[in-house]
């Protein structure tokens, strides 16, 4: 093999490498913020009666009694989004270890919002399922809620003007 052949071998695997160290890793909860809406959701949308987060969110997927805790509603929604796949060929040059992988960029995914009511009025919030985005925690569970959150703030500005 000629010197520039591996110099050019060598110059590929080390763009393999570096590329392959930009793979985004499973867990992304020490590097990702939580999403703004889905926190606020969990403050704001506390004291929402039934009918108010039938208006806002639709009617549950799934509902189930939890005894004295109440129940709890299940918003269940899958995104689907055009996927960007690369795949890097795992190779070896001479004493350059094997390098290769893949990155899945825009993945889609579910989330499950789990309301808790008791007295017909929310109690709690929480999220479930593969619902992370690489920058953001729980980013898609935003649909559910978004508006539950518009809704609750305008009636909180509502009570807060009529109250003056």
């Amino acid at each position: 093999m000629t010197s520039l052949r591996i110099r050019k071998l060598a110059f590929v695997a080390a763009g393999i490498s570096i590329l392959s160290s930009c793979v985004i890793p499973d867990d992304t909860s020490g590097i990702a913020k939580v999403d703004a809406t889905t926190a606020a959701a969990r403050k704001e949308m506390v004291g929402l009666s039934e009918a108010d987060v039938r208006m806002c969110a639709g009617f549950p997927t799934a509902t189930a009694d939890v005894g004295s805790s109440g129940q709890i509603w299940t918003y269940q929604r899958t995104v689907q989004r055009g996927n960007l796949n690369i795949a890097v060929p795992t190779m070896a040059v001479g004493a350059i270890p094997a390098v290769g992988g893949s990155v899945n960029v825009a993945p889609g995914g579910y989330c499950n919002t789990q309301i808790r009511m008791i007295g017909g009025r929310v109690a709690e919030v929480a999220y479930a399922g593969d619902n992370n985005l690489p920058n953001s925690i729980d980013a898609l569970c935003v649909s559910t809620v978004d508006a539950c959150v518009a809704y609750a703030r305008q009636r909180n500005h509502k009570a807060t003007a009529v109250s003056r």
